[in-house]
């Protein structure tokens, strides 16, 4: 018997942002027993600055794909106008159309209740949304392993170590010390230091959209350092994300990427390290009121 509720989530941005929009919406529908569905189309069809897709099949999620009808098709985009409109003046319990209102964490999403259709529409990125059903969404979240040589030879040499995932994410072209969205070398060197002071024989294993760029930024090549350059594009950064889990310790980047391969990956004793930075708007936003969980370390 179908649950007499349903949950339409607007999937959208990059992997990492992705999993925060299924995260919210999946604890939201099972304390309202409602159905939960997945618009895996209409929040890509107009990035035409990121040409991102739709990227979670490589998960064991659970949850349908909406139908044509439930996207709100056809005159897909006047629609949505019009219901978001509308939901604009309602108080927040009485929205048909959720929109998520600024960054900071909103507690107002776990009181929620489900009165009938609800189309959500919100990138979420706390685990606050989902922390009480923590392991459900682990569950869901699990990512089907690639099966190619390549990533089953670096995930032996990963669990074989002392393994500490280090990302670097590229947002502005420059690799300039000024550089504004991109964080820097420095914050890197601190993040090694703290992580040597944990971590005995810490072996490193760099992620990064831009390995060449990296490389030059973190200026390290001895033998502590692995890059995990062999997966190219979004097409493969599911098999990048799970190489990412294999390893027992994480610095992140301030990248939504990083953040959920330290939070799947991530055990009790685990070292997770965040830059402890405040961006806001433009092409990247981080460090707003509970977006970094709080027992990982902020430096």
């Amino acid at each position: 018997m179908m649950p007499p509720h349903k949950i339409i989530v607007r999937i959208k941005g990059g992997l990492g942002n992705q999993l925060f929009c299924y995260a919210a919406a999946r604890r939201l529908s099972l304390v309202n027993d409602a159905e939960l569905v997945i618009d895996d189309v209409t929040g890509f069809i107009r990035d035409r600055l990121y040409c991102r897709r739709y990227m979670l099949d490589c998960f064991n999620i659970p949850a349908r794909k909406a139908t044509k009808s439930e996207r709100l098709e056809p005159f897909e985009r006047y629609r949505r106008g019009v219901m978001k409109w509308l939901s604009r003046s309602k108080p927040f319990a009485e929205k048909r159309y959720l929109e998520q209102d600024g960054l900071d964490f909103d507690g107002r999403l776990l009181e929620l209740k489900v009165k009938g259709p609800l189309y959500i529409d919100g990138l979420w990125q706390s685990d606050g949304y989902f922390k009480d059903v923590e392991q459900t969404i682990r569950e869901d979240l699990r990512i089907i392993p690639p099966t190619d040589g390549l990533n089953q030879r670096m995930a032996e040499k990963i669990r074989s170590s002392n393994a500490v995932a280090l990302h670097v994410r590229w947002f502005d072209a420059t690799e300039s010390e000024t550089s504004f969205h991109n964080v820097s070398g420095a914050y890197y060197q601190r993040a090694i230091a703290e992580i040597q002071r944990y971590v005995k024989k810490p072996h490193y294993f760099l992620f990064s959209d831009d390995p060449a760029a990296a490389k030059r930024l973190l200026d390290i090549t001895d033998e502590r350092v692995a890059y995990v350059d062999h997966n190219r594009g979004d097409e493969n950064g599911c098999s990048d994300l799970w190489l990412m889990t294999q390893c027992r310790h994480f610095i992140t980047a301030n990248s939504t990427f990083s953040w959920w391969g330290a939070w799947l990956g991530g055990g009790n004793n685990s070292i997770i390290i965040a830059p402890n930075i405040k961006l806001r708007g433009g092409i990247t936003s981080w460090g707003f009121n509970g977006q970094i969980p709080e027992r990982w370390i902020r430096i």
